[in-house]
């Protein structure tokens, strides 16, 4: 009967334990002061960019000359540009544009980075081969590379997610290949040789799942650095044109009147840089919080 009535308590215990295991996830979550201020920062951002459009009242492209750098006001929040475009409505849909490329741009590189850096620390011969070519790619400054290749494909939001994953791409790339590496070594994947497991098994099923974490650390990055490299290829005329709203070529438009009309560079500079501060911080709270090790390895 005793063990009938253990039992019958598992589930209970599980459950409890469950309810332990949230509670520290909640405790840890919200004792990393970094995290939380960057997760309420990118999701502020986040909810501009996908619900702003729907709440201004004003079309992002309709020209009211004679309102033309016309100072912010109870009517015209931030104020308007030089073509008298309400500034707050471009700065909300140019949100959209910059955070949407920053967003698919991380999203593209993590996917061919982890796929390059999987294969690349597995296969020797690849490895000679994928990790030259990303060692080239690096070599080059991110920003030049960049406007080479916007250059040689043109000006287009396409072409801005091309130039980004190719520039981005390969450090994703050698920092999955290093973890990969370390995992590669262990035991358990010697084990899974011994059992005749295929290598896209090995790769894909033990390798990879244990990649993710510093994966994850390193988008965050990509992303914010993303949001920069397209506001600044904006800003050069390289990226997307107008009259399309970009956070850098609003920054564009306002360096030529920016004595008369300081609202056009202070506010989507302040966007650029409340966007790519909150990914930061979130950033270096997940690296805290999935290596609890590592802020007391920076402090020494």
């Amino acid at each position: 009967m005793a063990a009938v009535k253990e039992v019958d308590r598992v589930p209970t215990i599980k459950a409890s334990l469950k309810k332990q295991e949230r509670q520290l996830f909640f405790r840890r979550f919200f004792a990393n002061k970094l995290m939380v201020m960057g997760c309420f920062i990118f999701i502020v951002l986040g909810l501009i960019a996908l619900i702003g459009p729907m709440l201004v009242s004003y079309d992002p492209y309709e020209m009211k000359v004679a309102e033309r750098l016309n100072a912010p006001s109870g009517e015209h929040w931030l104020g308007t540009d030089e073509f008298g475009r309400d500034l707050l409505t471009r700065i909300v849909y140019g949100a959209q544009v910059s955070m949407g490329i920053g967003l698919i741009v991380t999203l593209i590189s993590s996917i061919l980075g982890l796929v390059i850096g999987l294969y690349a620390s597995y296969y020797a011969a690849l490895d000679h081969i994928l990790m030259r070519i990303c060692d080239g790619l690096m070599a080059i400054p991110g920003i030049l590379l960049a406007i080479a290749l916007m250059a040689a494909l043109g000006p287009s939001p396409l072409n801005v997610i091309i130039a980004l994953s190719i520039v981005f791409t390969p450090n994703i790339a050698r920092i999955v290949r290093s973890s990969a590496l370390v995992i590669r070594e262990q035991t358990f994947i010697e084990a899974m040789h011994a059992q005749g497991a295929s290598a896209t098994r090995i790769i894909w099923q033990h390798i990879a799942p244990n990649t993710i974490s510093p994966l994850i650390v390193q988008a965050t990055f990509v992303f914010a650095e993303a949001i920069i490299s397209e506001a600044a290829l904006s800003f050069l005329g390289a990226g997307i044109a107008a009259p399309d709203p970009s956070w850098g070529n609003i920054l564009q438009a306002g360096k030529l009147v920016i004595f008369k009309a300081w609202w056009m560079v202070v506010f989507p500079g302040l966007a650029i840089v409340l966007s790519v501060l909150g990914l930061n911080l979130l950033g270096d709270g997940l690296r805290d919080f999935i290596d609890p090790h590592s802020s007391g390895k920076k402090s020494k």
